[in-house]
């Protein structure tokens, strides 16, 4: 056994790294989900064709190319674990590894052949402050890792400290992001493919709010990528 396999062993016979959905103990490889949860997500599968339940979702909010969404989101299901802990229990690895997933998936398809940049769907200064970091950026991340995309951080700004949106409904949602969204430099996103990323999909008034203020910018496209998909 390799030094660094048994520290991990030791470190974890006191604080055991468990799998976020079933609970048993991770091994060495494993990040956040077991293997055998892993082959269970419920996945969508959806980047495969033109016109699916994502892009449904959206189609009428926005102009984009493509969007698709990694898995299903629904209450009291797998994955609703997931990204409970990566937005609140301040599992940044795992944002990154669910990222690493979803862009391992999408590298086998054209979803992202014509790509230029990865632009995560930004938190207000005060909530990252809050958070300690952005669950979007931390996704963005992990795909950035495997497609080689680069990751714009900062010119897409949220302006605006809003409430969340967990209890709203879809007008209401839509009343809480509007006009909430800057780009600060217009001209670096000229010309530019961009793929919008962002980690749940509910009723997509966040991505259109983002899609309207990224529409600013002179001859734009934009692709949507989220982890979940709400039911």
């Amino acid at each position: 056994m390799k030094l660094s396999e048994i520290v991990y062993e030791f470190s974890h016979l006191f604080f055991p790294n468990c799998c976020v959905i079933c609970g048993t103990k991770l091994l060495s490889p494993e990040e956040g989900v077991c293997l055998e949860c892993l082959y269970k997500l419920p996945k969508t599968n959806d980047f495969k064709e033109v016109d699916n339940s994502t892009e449904t979702l959206l189609a009428g909010r926005f102009p984009f190319e493509r969007a698709a969404s990694f898995c299903e989101f629904s209450k009291e299901g797998m994955f609703q674990s997931i990204i409970h802990h990566i937005k609140y229990n301040h599992r940044e690895k795992l944002g990154v590894a669910m990222g690493r997933l979803f862009g391992q998936d999408l590298l086998e398809s054209d979803f992202i052949c014509s790509i230029d940049v990865i632009v995560p769907v930004p938190l207000h200064p005060k909530k990252q402050r809050e958070r300690g970091y952005n669950q979007s950026e931390r996704i963005a991340e992990g795909f950035s890792e495997v497609t080689a995309i680069p990751i714009s951080r900062d010119n897409l700004v949220r302006i605006v400290y809003n409430p969340t949106q967990t209890r709203l409904s879809k007008t209401q949602r839509w009343e809480n992001v509007k006009n909430i969204f800057k780009v600060t430099n217009p001209s670096e996103f000229s010309e530019k493919h961009i793929l919008l990323v962002d980690d749940v999909v509910t009723t997509g008034s966040t991505l259109e709010a983002c899609a309207i203020a990224l529409g600013k910018c002179s001859n734009i496209k934009i692709s949507v990528a989220t982890l979940a998909r709400v039911l």
